[in-house]
């Protein structure tokens, strides 16, 4: 089995890559490294099975040349980050729909099947919780930034499910519920590695909002092994397919577990939205997967406590701040704790 993973020096996409090379298969992949990074795939490089190339998917020769020599493609490359999405909505734009059009397009000559990775956020503020993939989807208004992403997902939904139906092209979508692990970071606003950080540094956790807003936590090694066993399932192509942990938490009760494993001294401060994002931020409620679906066509649920997904979490920044600023962590017991 030969495989290419598009955003393949990203965070899912590097342990992803990890994952099939265990499985014995020859692992491409492509990244432009604009939310990537080297570093995520340089312990991969002296594996003879392993391939890289630093380039933009929206290169149509070298992508289809990657495509034409894979027998499966993970399309993971995409912006990601609310910070991100905020900041940057013409980017988030054409990132995700021009690269999954030149993704599909390039499959479509040869009929190589695709697993497209969307997105939780495509469920916008839908209030019909756990969400169900044949559910609703309810988006704010196109004044807010922060529906661009969701908008943009949804369209690589409907390209992908389109080219399933009308060109023939195998294509599967899953959606991904707040994937977290080592190799993360808050660059872009990601909620856990962020309170890790804060709390291993001794500075304030900040909670954005009231905290009372819940989500589910899947750790990246439950979310890259429920990729890896739909390659063999059946019955899967035009699909739509939720992949997460379906173990609730609030973010407040997230920053409070983990000031506690981090062994801690930090203040837990709220943040307003406006002032975190800017005027006429929008967020929901909660997030949480029905993933009935997942674990009938792959016997696979993920269930990962979000204990030992925050204890991961800390251990991993907890060895990269050592590298970077290990003075910061004289604060509390933070370094003897996990060291």
């Amino acid at each position: 089995m030969k495989v290419l993973i598009t955003g393949g020096a990203g965070f899912v996409g590097s342990h992803l890559a990890e994952r099939c090379l265990q499985q014995g298969w020859k692992v491409a992949v492509i990244d432009d490294l604009s939310t990537g990074a080297m570093d995520n795939i340089t312990h991969l490089k002296s594996a003879s099975r392993f391939s890289y190339t630093i380039d933009t998917v929206l290169n149509g020769a070298v992508l289809r040349e990657l495509v034409d020599c894979a027998d499966l493609v993970f399309h993971l490359a995409a912006a990601v980050g609310v910070r991100l999405v905020v900041d940057s909505p013409v980017r988030t734009i054409e990132t995700n729909v021009q690269g999954s059009q030149a993704v599909l397009d390039a499959a479509e000559k040869k009929r190589k099947p695709v697993i497209i990775t969307s997105t939780s956020e495509v469920y916008g503020k839908s209030a019909a919780v756990p969400f169900r993939e044949d559910g609703d989807i309810v988006i704010g208004p196109t004044t807010i930034g922060r529906w661009s992403y969701a908008c943009s997902k949804a369209l690589d939904e409907f390209l992908g499910v389109a080219y399933w139906r009308e060109k023939g092209v195998p294509v599967t979508i899953v959606r991904l519920f707040n994937t977290v692990g080592p190799r993360q970071t808050g660059r872009y606003g990601m909620v856990l590695p962020t309170f890790a950080r804060q709390a291993l540094l001794g500075k304030p956790i900040t909670v954005h909002g009231t905290g009372r807003q819940s989500r589910c936590f899947a750790s990246v090694t439950d979310v890259v092994e429920a990729l890896v066993k739909l390659v063999y399932a059946d019955g899967i192509r035009g699909e739509v397919i939720n992949i997460g942990n379906d173990q609730e938490i609030t973010i407040l009760e997230l920053a409070e577990l983990t000031k506690r494993l981090a062994y801690s001294n930090s203040e837990i401060r709220l943040v307003p939205y406006s002032e975190a994002f800017g005027p006429g931020f929008e967020d929901m409620p909660r997030r949480v997967p029905c993933v009935d679906k997942l674990e009938r066509l792959t016997g696979f649920r993920p269930r990962t406590s979000i204990e030992a997904i925050v204890t991961m979490v800390l251990e991993d920044m907890h060895a990269r701040l050592m590298e970077s600023e290990p003075i910061g962590l004289t604060n509390g017991k933070c370094a003897g704790a996990l060291a």
